[in-house]
Formats: structure tokens, C-alpha cells, sequence
């Protein structure tokens, strides 16, 4: 049975406002204290929450004026165009907006809505994207979140919107698209200045079924997660080349046909469960990242990357699967001209398990002809002709505890039979594919192959040797004591992330070191992380469990526990390199 737990909650004081009865309650008695003649509501939502859930409950509130933000924002047409060169043409990539809300706003409109308000007496709610500029001021400010996995199911049963757009029957990967480059970016940088502002935060992520706390609860909450280790909520996807492992090991649906990915250490992507007094609610875990970011990052990491979270685990699996596309990522200088991000997709495989003829492609045969294999590639994107990789590209045995490194540039994929432990910068979905093996989507459609960027990145003096001496199990012992040694498994110098791998059978001490650190299991069935100052409670973490240390934690210590006791466990360990 497996012991990996698919829903892990840190528990937090306070107190939940669980449904709608409770939460217009609670609502009622917050606006109701007061005796000024016009009272104002703000309903400020993320992208993706249920517009018509959410309007029909609040107009519980009997308002007498309600005020629905859509009414201020431009025509569909005028923000398509807005837009349009950050959502640009491409089927997958776009740039990274510098739009705000109030780029979507016309100002005519918001200023006859501030009339009506001013001018109304009562109650007044003021609902939607952008409420909180509308209304200049406000008695009371309720933000409806929403967590990003749920927004891209919400997209693939088309059920949701673009901000300012009625776009439900759009693909979902062009409605994904839009969200990563400009809805959230936008939404983000609105939410930042609103939680000190907030009075209440409100988890939408079920349908009818709300939970509301009080925003110093919250704010209270993510001051505790960040001196303490957690973990977030993993999610799992199936692909056209998924594997057998995860369902195995992880405990999923067997009835699926695949699982491919797995993301549990991506706090720009997964939820972060709070627990209070019985009661669970499910925050993007991106909020810990804007709220704490000193606290959590470390100030050298922030300093460096401003509020973003730079490290990223994942898995891939392809344990009687198929291989990954052929691919590559593109190089710091490209991917912030092309596409506005200030650092690329810097990789690496670890092999958390491998059949005996499990492979890794990586790098450049030496002497390969580059104008021949473009050519090839090419001519295969145009006919859906087969390419021979293997005549180009290195095919390396992959074994258990093996670590693969992936500069940007380098040409690379997971071949069959793996269950790869990504780790990796966090820029998640610059990959340029350079060959799919002739699959189709799940969707019954071609992938799309990238040729055209990826060529422009491609590092052609990544030959065979290179591999070897630079990329490939890069294993070096940097210490040792009673019951564990330390190893250190890369990255490669051009990357910024630092792996150490631990294997220990007692208690072994670590230091965050002004970085965050991010952490897996990756041998052994339970360990537990404890704080020799007290700071946080105990922490057990279970095999293949990824667990983020926040930098101000400073001093931890893992030791194998319960069923591991007295076993040889592992972690491996990644942080932001930095001087002193």
C-alpha cells in the first residue's frame, strides 16, 4: 500500500466559514456593524473562480445597488488587440505581459460606475476582476482565489473565461496560453497589494462548496508555513508517452491509461492545503512566494529573483511508457527576448527508478552533422516522416540514483522505462520539441514540434565527451560523518541550482544557507525532519514525497523513521548556489 500522501494540509490557527449560509452570515454581521449611510462590499476575484456561483450568492446580501466589474472593461475586440502581442500567434509560447488590470479598464465607464456608487445609499457590492480599483473606497474586501490546476480542468471542460473575454469554447491550450502570459501576471500583480488590504479570503475551488477565513488568518497562516518545512498539493497528468510507476508507487486511478507527469514541488503551479480546526482550505501556494518571500526564498534568493520561486521538482514517467519528445530549452538570452522571462529552463534528471534498459538521450554525438539532422528533422515535421535520433543524438544507460544534467541548449528526453525525478529551474512549459516520435496528443492531434526556436538554441559543442565529463552522474563525496555522507550530484556550472544527495542511517544535520531548500526521499520508506531549536514541529516525509525547506529555518536535521529505522535512507537536496 502506498504510504505517499496525495493531499498533505499544515494545520494553522483560526477559524473556517464553511458555505454559503456561514460565510453571508459572517458577511452580514461584518458590513452590518456599522452605521454609515452607504456601506461597500468588494468582491475581488481571480481568474477562473465560477462567475455565476458566486454572483448569485452574494446577491444573497440583498444589496441595494450591485455593481458587476464586467460593465467597466473594454469590448471583447479592444482587448484582444490589447493583448494580442503577448498572446501573439504561436499554438504554445507567448511573452510575458506588462499589462495591469487597469490597461483593461475604460476609464469612462469607471468613472459612471464610482457615480452610481457615490451616489447610492445602502449596501452596496462591487463584484468581479478589478472591483478594487473600481471602488475607490470600501468598508469591506473579500478576494476569491482560485488555484491554478483547478482553472486549467475548469478550461479543459470549457467552463471558464479569459479575463474580459467570453472564450469558454476556445481550446483549452490557447485558454491556458492566455492565462500564463497575461490573466495571471495580471491577476498577481493586483493580488500582491491586496493582502494587507483584504478582510476575508475565500477558497473557491469546489463548486458550492466555499470556504471563507478571515485575511489575518491567513496572513498569520503563511507567517507559520514559512518557518517551518511543507509540502504542496501534487497534481497528476496522463500523456502520450506516460508510464506505469506513479499508479504503483503513488497509489493512483489504475483505471487510467497513463500517468506522465507529476508536479509536487511547483509552488508557481500547485495549492497549498491549510487546516483549521477541522476544516481544510486550498490556497494557491504562489500566495507563501508573494507574502514571505524574504522568509521563504532567503534574502539573496529574493534579491536575485525577485518574488519567484526559482527551483522546481517533478516527475516523468515512462516505466512501460515511451520515450519524451526530443527536445530543448532555450538560453537565458533567448527565452527573456522571445518571451519575457528573466531566466530559462535550466534542467536535470535524476533517476528516482529504472528498468535494466532504461535510457537517457542527452547531448550531441561527436562529429554530428548539424545543417543534416535540422535538415532531417524538418523534413520529418513536413512528411511525418520518421528521424533516425539515435544517429545524432547520445542514448546514455539510465540506473537507479543515476543524475543526468541538462544545460539550456543541450538536446535531451527520457527514454522508455524511466521514472525521472526532474529537477530544474521553474520557467515549466519553454520546451522546444524537436521530435515526437510520430505520436499524437491525447487529443487525437499532432503535438506541436518547435524546430524553428529550438534551432536558434541548440549548443552544438555538447558532443559525446563533453557529456561525459560534464553531464553525466557527476558524483563527487564532500563529506562525511557517523551514519551519513554527502554527495554532490551537480548541476552543471552554468546552472544556479546546486544539488546535494544524503545518504544516512542516523540523524544527519543541514543548513539552509540563505536559500531555500527543496528536498525528495528518494531512498528509504519514511524519514523525519526535526529542528534542533524547536522552531517548527516534526516533519515526517514519506518515499518520493518532494518537501520545501524555507531559508529561515536555517538549521534541520533528517533521520530515518518508522518503517526506515535502522535502513539507509536518501534525500537529495536542491538551493540556489550564492557567495556569502
Amino acid at each position: 500500500m502506498s504510504t505517499y500522501n496525495k493531499t498533505p494540509f499544515f494545520s494553522i490557527a483560526g477559524k473556517a466559514f464553511t458555505g454559503w449560509d456561514s460565510i453571508i452570515e459572517e458577511l452580514n454581521l461584518k458590513i452590518n456593524n456599522s452605521n454609515a449611510n452607504r456601506r461597500i462590499l468588494v468582491v475581488e476575484c481571480y481568474q477562473g473562480v465560477n462567475h455565476d456561483e458566486l454572483i448569485s450568492s452574494f446577491s444573497r446580501l440583498n444589496a441595494s445597488v450591485f455593481i458587476n466589474s464586467e460593465e467597466a472593461f473594454y469590448s471583447e475586440e479592444k482587448i484582444s488587440e490589447l493583448t494580442y502581442p503577448d498572446v501573439t500567434d504561436d499554438a504554445i509560447f507567448g511573452f510575458i505581459t506588462r499589462l495591469n488590470y487597469i490597461d483593461f479598464l475604460n476609464s469612462e465607464k469607471v468613472e459612471k460606475l464610482r457615480a452610481k456608487i457615490k451616489n447610492a445609499a445602502g449596501l452596496v457590492v462591487v463584484y468581479g476582476h478589478a472591483a478594487s480599483l473600481i471602488a475607490e473606497d470600501y468598508d469591506c474586501l473579500v478576494y476569491a482565489d482560485m488555484a491554478r490546476w483547478e482553472i486549467q480542468l475548469r478550461q479543459r471542460s470549457h467552463e471558464i473565461n479569459n479575463i474580459g473575454l467570453k472564450n469558454t469554447v476556445e481550446e483549452p491550450g490557447i485558454q491556458y496560453k492566455r492565462s500564463f502570459f497575461v490573466d495571471w501576471r495580471v491577476c498577481d500583480r493586483l493580488k500582491q497589494q491586496l493582502f494587507e488590504k483584504a478582510d476575508y479570503w475565500l477558497d473557491t475551488n469546489k463548486k458550492n462548496e466555499p470556504k471563507m477565513v478571515a485575511a489575518q488568518t491567513l496572513l498569520d497562516g503563511l507567517t507559520a508555513v514559512s518557518k517551518s518545512p511543507f509540502r504542496v498539493v501534487p497534481y497528476f497528468d496522463p500523456g502520450p508517452w506516460g508510464g506505469q510507476w506513479m499508479k504503483e508507487v503513488i497509489g493512483l486511478d489504475k483505471s487510467k491509461s497513463n500517468y506522465a507527469w507529476s508536479f509536487d514541488g511547483v509552488p508557481e503551479e500547485n495549492s497549498l492545503l491549510l487546516e483549521l480546526d477541522g476544516e481544510i482550505i486550498e490556497i494557491p501556494s504562489i500566495n507563501l512566494v508573494f507574502y514571505k518571500s524574504t522568509e521563504l526564498l532567503g534574502a539573496p534568493v529574493e534579491s536575485r529573483f525577485g518574488k519567484e520561486f526559482p527551483i522546481r521538482f517533478d516527475f516523468l514517467d515512462t516505466m512501460d511508457g515511451g520515450n519524451l519528445s526530443l527536445q530543448v530549452h532555450p538560453t537565458t538570452q533567448y527565452i527573456r527576448e522571445k518571451f519575457g522571462m528573466n531566466y530559462t529552463q535550466d534542467e536535470s534528471y535524476y533517476m528516482l527508478d529504472a528498468k535494466p534498459d532504461a535510457t537517457v538521450f542527452l547531448g550531441l554525438k561527436t562529429g554530428c552533422n548539424s545543417e543534416e539532422m535540422l535538415s532531417g528533422l524538418k523534413k520529418s515535421q513536413e512528411t511525418g516522416s520518421s528521424f533516425d535520433a539515435e544517429k545524432y543524438v547520445n542514448v546514455f544507460p539510465a540506473k537507479k540514483h543515476d543524475h543526468f544534467l541538462i544545460p539550456n541548449g543541450t538536446i535531451h528526453c527520457s527514454g522508455t522505462n524511466g521514472m525521472v525525478l526532474e529537477i530544474s529551474a521553474t520557467p515549466y512549459i519553454f520546451t522546444f520539441k524537436l521530435y515526437d516520435w510520430g505520436r499524437m496528443g491525447l487529443n487525437g492531434k499532432p503535438r506541436a514540434i518547435n524546430i524553428a526556436h529550438g534551432e536558434q538554441v541548440i549548443n552544438w559543442s555538447t558532443d559525446t565527451e563533453y557529456c561525459i565529463e560534464n553531464l553525466v552522474d557527476q558524483v563527487k563525496q564532500v563529506g562525511e560523518g557517523d551514519g551519513w555522507r554527502e554527495e554532490r550530484t551537480g548541476l552543471h556550472k552554468t546552472q544556479f541550482i546546486e544539488t546535494r544527495r544524503h545518504w544516512f542511517t542516523k540523524k544527519v544535520l543541514h543548513q539552509t544557507g540563505d536559500s531555500v531548500n527543496v528536498l525528495n526521499l528518494v531512498e528509504g520508506e519514511e524519514a523525519i525532519v526535526e529542528s534542533p531549536a524547536n522552531i517548527f514541529k516534526p516533519f515526517v516525509v514519506h518515499y518520493a514525497e518532494t518537501f520545501i525547506v524555507p531559508a529561515a529555518v536555517g538549521e534541520y536535521s533528517i533521520r530515518p523513521f518508522g518503517a526506515s529505522k535502522g535502513k539507509e535512507c536518501a534525500t537529495i537536496k536542491a538551493y540556489v548556489r550564492h557567495k556569502a
